[in-house]
């Protein structure tokens, strides 16, 4: 990777870092037993679900803030987290880092946050184009303010989602711009074995999304509402001004040091 290092006093350096390669197994036993690559797998699982769960912060009556780290909740778990919401007067969505997930997902998200039915956009494929819709959940839909925070790894249904909430003029979208990869993936699932079998599978991009503004956000990404960047001070000390911003936006007084206590970054063990 090429990069350009800045200390929290404004030097700069410029490093060339290479990538350091990790050889695995060719076989990997994943029988019951004594089979310690199975339980590998299982720990690599458990900190895998840590480290991308959702988290939330709750400020009375006030506003609920939600660090949603990918689009991977079922409808009834996405209903009981803005369930949170209805009962407060604004939700700051925290979607940096976010680098999408499912369809389903992102459509009730949206569903969640409209009184009306809302059309993403077209669903643009090599022999057709259908519409892709949200259908709202009309008087059960959360109706307050509601802030989206994005930045460069913001990616596929963070994107359509923030983009969703300028062009339908819902929310506000503070942060950076968005990385600009928002073509639709298909999965396909295989195994193969006989007594013991080992599954595994692929994506395959099979659309494009077009807003309905007739543009694809590809390699375009989201422009937010108000570009806000942390310092290299801020990253250095821990403060969050995004989210502080987010916050004032909504009304409420969180200092970027408070505001980088509550979503503190999280690594590996």
């Amino acid at each position: 990777m090429d990069l350009v290092v800045e200390t929290p006093k404004g030097e700069r350096r410029h490093l060339m870092v290479e990538a350091k390669v990790y050889q695995g197994k060719s076989i990997i036993n994943l029988q019951t037993g004594m089979a310690s690559d199975r339980f590998d797998l299982i720990r690599e699982s458990e900190t895998l679900a840590r480290l991308y769960r959702h988290r939330y912060y709750e400020i009375g009556n006030d506003a609920l803030l939600w660090k949603m780290p990918q689009f991977d909740l079922d409808d009834p778990k996405v209903d009981e987290l803005m369930a949170k919401a209805k009962q407060r007067k604004a939700l700051v969505l925290d979607l940096r880092g976010n680098e999408g997930g499912s369809e389903s997902t992102l459509l009730r998200m949206l569903a969640n946050v409209f009184d009306h039915d809302v059309k993403v956009g077209e669903l643009k494929r090599r022999s057709e184009t259908k519409p892709l819709v949200a259908k709202s959940r009309g008087k059960d839909s959360f109706t307050g303010k509601l802030v989206v925070l994005i930045d460069s790894r913001s990616s596929s249904a963070a994107e359509i989602f923030a983009r969703t909430m300028q062009t339908e003029k819902r929310g506000m979208v503070i942060g950076d711009r968005s990385a600009g990869l928002v073509m639709r993936g298909k999965t396909y699932e295989h195994q193969f074995g006989q007594n013991l079998l080992v599954y595994y599978g692929m994506v395959v991009t099979d659309a494009d999304l077009i807003n309905p503004d007739g543009k694809s956000l590809e390699h375009v990404g989201v422009t937010p509402d108000e570009v806000i960047l942390p310092t290299p001070a801020d990253l250095a000390s821990g403060r969050d001004p995004v989210l502080a911003k987010a916050a004032q936006l909504v009304g409420l007084v969180i200092s970027p040091e408070k505001a980088g206590t509550l979503f503190p970054i999280e690594w590996r063990k």
